[in-house]
């Protein structure tokens, strides 16, 4: 079975960490996707080189991505080539990086860093914010296309809910698999994204995220936690 094959019609876990979250260091982490796993992800999807490795050992495959920020380029997943390389290095199956056409570092093109991926034997996931975004991804090579960064790249505040309909409108124009990502939080929504087309759906803070999680509850007792 290939790799996008393992996880259709699947659940796929992100599982990240930022501060002040104590599963940022890789034993924490890897219980938590150890966790996700037992409770039937068929994928982890990943942020850093450490994590990544980490996770290729739990017989699942693993989307691997680069969190970083770089001087004159808003470009934050997987900026550059040699994120790439690093991560197929470290065992990543599919590598996600920003696809939404805007300059990555270094004049960098979406291109190389596809070329890269299938260098490492790995898939390409293009993380879009719209369906323009999609099908350019799509024309450079991308293997897979994720909803990743819809309502996240036009300045504006972020929406609530997950946008199912772009899983929908790609689904319609692209003949690769399309991976529903952001901001799903329940059954019914991941349902709904499966409803639109998607070949599997990825769903992290509201699993991987006990702290995102604890604070939701705490604020919606009538004595809320003091922010420090």
């Amino acid at each position: 079975m290939n790799v996008a094959e393992a996880i259709r019609g699947r659940l796929v876990v992100s599982c990240q960490a930022q501060e002040p979250s104590p599963f940022l260091d890789v034993p924490h982490m890897m219980a938590m996707a150890s966790a996700a796993v037992l409770g039937g992800a068929a994928g982890l999807r990943g942020q850093g080189v450490a994590h990544v490795r980490g996770m290729s050992e739990l017989g699942v495959p693993v989307i691997g991505l680069i969190k970083r920020s770089t001087p004159g380029s808003p470009v934050y997943i997987t900026p550059t080539e040699a994120d790439v390389t690093a991560l197929t290095g470290a065992g990543a199956r599919i590598v996600a990086a920003d696809a939404t056409g805007r300059p990555r570092p270094g004049g960098e093109k979406l291109a190389d860093l596809i070329t890269a991926a299938h260098a490492g034997g790995a898939l390409f996931m293009a993380d879009v914010d719209g369906l323009d975004a999609a099908l350019a991804a799509v024309d450079a090579g991308a293997d897979l296309v994720g909803t990743t960064l819809a309502g996240y790249t036009t300045g504006t505040a972020v929406p609530d809910e997950p946008d199912i309909a772009l899983v929908g409108a790609i689904s319609r124009r692209c003949p690769v698999p399309v991976i529903a990502e952001g901001r799903y939080r329940t059954p019914a929504q991941v349902a709904a994204a499966f409803d639109e087309g998607a070949w599997a759906v990825v769903v992290g803070t509201a699993i991987s995220d006990p702290v995102n999680t604890t604070r939701r509850f705490a604020y919606a007792c009538p004595h809320s936690p003091v922010e420090s």
